[in-house]
């Protein structure tokens, strides 16, 4: 079963309704949290029904069932159980909140990284939610009914989809802030199919997002894998700063059925705290991964202080203005030697001098940069400005730079603009094909950009303004001088009208409508 595209809609105009006053960036920590709470319960009652019989004794049963899941839900915390409390008319907070309690009491030591505390920003005493008791139960009555029109299939993404819209939808209609966490999946496609090209059969395959999100690039470039039915084969890391977005990460993941074993991400500062592994005990060590994806937050202020000697900045030291390269640095550092990295960054990257113009001349040098995107304007919901895709890979041999300009190919939607399936299309063809494609992308040798003295700005690179068309002199002299002699013509009759402005109000008035004739 799959929700179209007037399902997913429905579903956000009813909980428009729902929310009443509460604002929408608000209101998706409670959505989201009843929804994935909806899905484990649907999860563990299948467990139940499966495995659980009336002669079997049932701490026994639980702790197979923590050991299986990860977690415990037990009957009367069942998600079916809130429905038959609100038809009862006996729904109350404190039902609620105590099944969260016991939730977390009872998660396994070994899911407590994919687990423990994703229920935090559900904050049933809070006045977002509503002024009163009264208010607060009625508005999260209406949520569970809505997640409980839903029907969940085990063997599809229903709700890892809805989860997927929903996400989107909150961050287009939640202002600046909310876009944060989200990156437009047209884009997520295109880095997805540039990560994964021609390395779909890799096995044990793993991933990285050192600023995760919502976890959406970790998935859309998972689900390009051959293998990506395999759900044990991909494993899947991150780090988050915001913790209700590294909630929202998890359950992203969770809900698009990725085991609990093979998500690993934490909450914490990417920039200040190297992880995963890095230096250890003075040894550098890190943790390598076959491809590493981010969408980092653009000119970012950080404390690059006594960083000479962290191994992920031997290319340089970003700017504390701007923590572009800095993102850049250790997503590479991370990278395994024959993997393929793809960062979203602003512009700026691609020709700011200072510190930036040192870190950009030594990863052209050791040929780490393998292809520029130019993206268009106002496809992010937090920024309007246009962004550029980088591709990179650690031990490339060649040292030519490909550079596409997609910033044209674009349709416009309300506010912002969206890339088009043709528009992807011909970005991950282009760069397959890595070959000129007039007025749109180059290959540039090194001697190209050292001429330009390693300033990446496309513009340089693909000139792709339209020719004007040749203007044929003696047409415009024939055309100017046609339009002089009807100008002379109509002067001379609006003259002789004039002088006929005589007489009675009844001529008057007819010579007044024959001017009106003449300057239609």
């Amino acid at each position: 079963m799959a929700l179209d595209a007037h399902k997913k809609a429905l579903v956000w105009n009813t909980l428009n309704k729902t929310r009443g006053k509460i604002e929408p960036a608000e209101y998706k920590n409670y959505v989201f949290g009843i929804m994935f709470y909806k899905y484990l319960s649907s999860k563990a009652q299948t467990w139940w029904q499966t495995h659980f019989h009336d002669s079997d004794d049932q701490t026994e049963q639980l702790a197979r069932m923590q050991t299986e899941l990860g977690y415990v839900i037990q009957p009367g915390d069942l998600f079916t159980d809130w429905q038959d409390a609100i038809k009862r008319r006996e729904f109350t907070l404190t039902q609620l909140a105590d099944a969260l309690e016991r939730f977390d009491q009872h998660i396994a030591p070994q899911a407590q990284t994919a687990l423990a505390g994703i229920f935090a920003d559900i904050d049933l005493n809070s006045s977002r939610l509503g002024n009163n008791q009264q208010a607060r139960t009625q508005t999260t009555i209406n949520m569970i009914d809505l997640m409980g029109q839903i029907e969940l299939d085990e063997e599809s993404d229903v709700l890892g989809d809805l989860y997927e819209y929903l996400i989107g939808m909150f961050s287009i209609n939640s202002g600046t802030k909310s876009g944060e966490f989200y990156t437009p999946h047209q884009v997520s496609e295109i880095t997805a199919q540039i990560l994964t090209a021609g390395r779909e059969e890799l096995s044990n395959y793993s991933l990285y997002d050192p600023a995760i999100g919502s976890g959406s690039l970790l998935l859309t470039t998972a689900s390009h894998m051959n293998n990506a039915e395999k759900k044990s084969s991909i494993k899947y890391y991150g780090q988050e700063l915001i913790t209700t977005t590294y909630n929202l990460a998890r359950m992203n993941l969770l809900m698009h059925g990725i085991a609990y074993q093979n998500i690993v991400i934490r909450n914490a500062d990417t920039l200040t705290d190297d992880w995963p592994d890095g230096m250890v005990d003075g040894i550098d060590s890190p943790r390598l991964f076959d491809a590493v994806t981010a969408n980092p937050p653009y000119s970012l202020r950080w404390d690059n202080t006594n960083r000479e000697h962290d191994p992920r900045f031997k290319q340089g030291i970003a700017p504390k203005s701007k923590a572009d390269y800095a993102f850049l640095l250790h997503c590479l550092y991370h990278l395994k030697p024959d993997g393929r990295m793809v960062i979203v960054l602003s512009h700026g990257v691609l020709f700011r001098g200072g510190a930036e113009y040192q870190i950009r001349k030594n990863l052209l040098k050791d040929h780490n940069i393998s292809a520029v995107i130019g993206l268009p304007k106002k496809i992010f919901t937090n920024t309007s400005i246009p962004t550029v895709i980088l591709v990179l890979e650690k031990q490339r041999q060649a040292d030519d730079v490909l550079f596409i300009d997609a910033s044209q190919g674009f349709e416009k939607v309300k506010n912002n603009n969206k890339l088009r399936q043709q528009d992807i299309e011909k970005i991950v063809s282009t760069y397959l094909n890595r070959m000129d494609v007039a007025k749109y992308a180059h290959v540039a040798s090194m001697e190209e950009i050292i001429n330009n003295d390693y300033n990446l700005n496309i513009p340089r690179y693909v000139d792709s303004l339209e020719e004007t068309p040749p203007i044929d002199v003696k047409q415009l002299s024939r055309d100017i001088h046609q339009l002089d002699e009807e100008q002379r013509q109509l002067t001379k009759r609006m003259n002789h009208l004039l002088g006929e402005l005589v007489g009675t109000d009844a001529e008057a008035q007819e010579t007044l409508d024959l001017l009106k004739d003449v300057f239609k």
